[in-house]
């Protein structure tokens, strides 16, 4: 695999695709070009998706953000090219990218880009506040 910055994203058979899980990235480096400037943008992206069939494989996503170092452009299309790019070569069961901009002329930028898979329904959460409370508490039958 190449040491160069790539347009190209790999990915590979989900172990488990029959169950529901989240992998959580964090791409603590990223950067671009302001297309009015020229100077660099600076963000922290936090990618998290449920995979279907495919899962990303990490050294080529790590390529895959390093080829927009050289590149001009908004915070916003880029956040959204970026999970569009993943959604389309994963077609994961849901995605959220969250991007974090650092500051510039005095203004925090974030943009939160969302997939979900067509049919795709949210899993019901587990609220496990109450049993963690439960837990503190002296045994007693």
């Amino acid at each position: 695999m190449s040491t160069q910055p790539s347009l190209q994203l790999e990915r590979f058979a989900n172990p488990e695709p029959k169950h529901e899980y989240l992998i959580h990235l964090e791409v603590p480096e990223f950067s671009c070009l302001c297309p009015l400037t020229g100077q660099p943008d600076f963000a922290v992206l936090t990618l998290d998706y449920l995979p279907h069939h495919w899962c990303i494989e990490l050294k080529s996503l790590k390529l895959y953000m390093w080829s927009f170092r050289d590149q001009g452009a908004f915070h916003e299309a880029v956040s959204n090219q970026i999970a569009r790019t993943i959604a389309n070569r994963l077609e994961p069961r849901f995605l959220r990218l969250i991007s974090r901009w650092f500051v510039r002329g005095g203004i925090y930028t974030t943009v939160q880009v969302e997939h979900r898979k067509r049919g795709w329904k949210p899993p019901i959460p587990v609220d496990l506040g109450s049993l963690q409370s439960q837990a503190t508490l002296p045994y007693s039958r």
